[in-house]
C-alpha cells in the first residue's frame, strides 16, 4: 500500500486541499513532553495508544486522516494520537520511521503491534484486534 519515503518526492504542494490530521479525537502531539505526558495519561486510564507517525505534505497519510479520525471517534476506549514528523524529526527519528504514515499499537509505552503504509483494511483489522483484546481483558465479551 502507499507510503511515503521522503518530503524530496513529494509532488504536492503544501498549499494543495488543507487536510485536519487532528480531526475527531485524534491527539496532536507537539514536543517529546506532550508525547510522555499522553502516553502517561493513556497508561492511567487502561488506554492502548495507536500513533499515527505522518507528514502534511504525504499524499497517503493525507488520504488516509480522514479514517484514522473516524476510527478515534469509533474507539475512545483508544487513545489516537498524530505525529507530524517534520514537526519532530528528531523524535521520529529515534522511532525509526523510514516511510510515512507509519502507526504503532502501543500498551503501557511498550510496542505491541505496528503498521507501515496507507493499508486501511489492515489498520481497521488491527484496530479491531486490538479492541477485542481489550473487551477479552475486561470480560465484555
Amino acid at each position: 500500500m502507499g507510503h511515503c519515503l521522503s518530503k524530496a518526492q513529494s509532488k504536492r504542494s503544501d498549499s494543495e486541499q488543507h487536510v485536519d490530521f487532528a480531526a475527531g479525537n485524534v491527539h496532536p502531539v507537539t514536543s517529546q513532553e506532550d508525547w510522555h505526558q499522553k502516553l502517561s495519561e493513556a497508561s492511567r486510564d487502561g488506554k492502548i495508544v495507536i500513533a499515527n507517525f505522518s507528514a502534511a505534505w504525504c499524499g497517503p497519510c493525507r488520504m488516509l486522516a480522514p479514517f484514522y479520525s473516524e476510527l478515534s471517534e469509533k474507539y475512545p476506549s483508544l487513545m489516537f494520537l498524530m505525529v507530524d514528523v517534520d514537526e519532530l524529526s528528531e523524535f521520529s527519528t529515534s522511532w525509526d520511521i523510514k516511510a510515512t504514515p507509519t502507526f504503532f499499537f502501543l500498551k503501557d509505552g511498550q510496542q505491541i503491534d505496528k503498521l507501515v503504509g496507507a493499508n486501511k483494511p489492515e489498520l481497521q483489522k488491527k484496530v479491531n484486534a486490538v479492541v477485542d483484546s481489550q473487551r477479552i481483558l475486561r470480560n465484555d465479551i
